[in-house]
C-alpha cells in the first residue's frame, strides 16, 4: 500500500482581514497570504517575486483567526492543499486553497497578553511567536 503526503508550510503576511463565515458544522475563516521570494535573474538583478494562497481554517482556529488576525500581520501556517470546484453562471470553476491546522502567529504582541489553544490551556511564548493547533484532524466533509 502506498501512502501520500499532503502538507504545506507557508511565512507570509495577510492580504486581507479574515473573513468570517458559519455554516451548521462550525464556523469558517478565509484570508489570503502573500509569500515573497527574491532572487537574481539571468542578468544579475535582483527580482522580488509574491504569491498569493487562499487559506481557509474551521473551528478553534478560526476562532484565533477572526480574534487576533488582521491584514499585514505576519504568520506561518501549516495545512493540507485542497482543490475546490463550484458552479459560477453555469459554467464550472476550480481554485486550491490551504486547509490551515496550524498556525504561529509571527508578529510581536504589544499588549502581551496571554493566549489559549483550542484547549484553553495557555500557551507559551517562543521566540516572539505564538503557536495554535486544533485539538483533533479537520472532518473532509466539508460543506462546499
Amino acid at each position: 500500500m502506498a501512502i501520500g503526503l499532503n502538507r504545506v508550510t507557508l511565512i507570509g503576511n495577510l492580504g486581507k482581514d479574515p473573513e468570517v463565515r458559519s455554516f451548521e458544522t462550525g464556523k469558517n475563516v478565509r484570508f489570503t497570504l502573500a509569500t515573497n521570494e527574491d532572487y537574481k535573474n539571468k542578468n544579475g538583478e535582483k527580482v522580488a517575486h509574491t504569491e498569493w494562497h487562499n487559506i481557509t481554517m474551521w473551528r478553534g482556529l478560526a476562532d484565533i483567526a477572526e480574534k487576533y488576525l488582521k491584514k499585514g500581520d505576519r504568520v506561518l501556517i501549516e495545512g493540507r492543499i485542497r482543490n475546490r470546484m463550484y458552479e459560477q453562471d453555469g459554467a464550472k470553476k476550480y481554485f486550491m486553497e490551504i486547509e490551515a491546522y496550524n498556525l504561529i502567529m509571527l508578529n510581536d504582541r504589544p499588549d502581551n497578553t496571554s493566549l489559549v489553544n483550542n484547549n484553553n490551556a495557555p500557551v507559551e511564548e517562543v521566540e516572539m511567536s505564538t503557536v495554535f493547533s486544533p485539538q483533533s484532524n479537520v472532518d473532509d466533509d466539508l460543506p462546499f
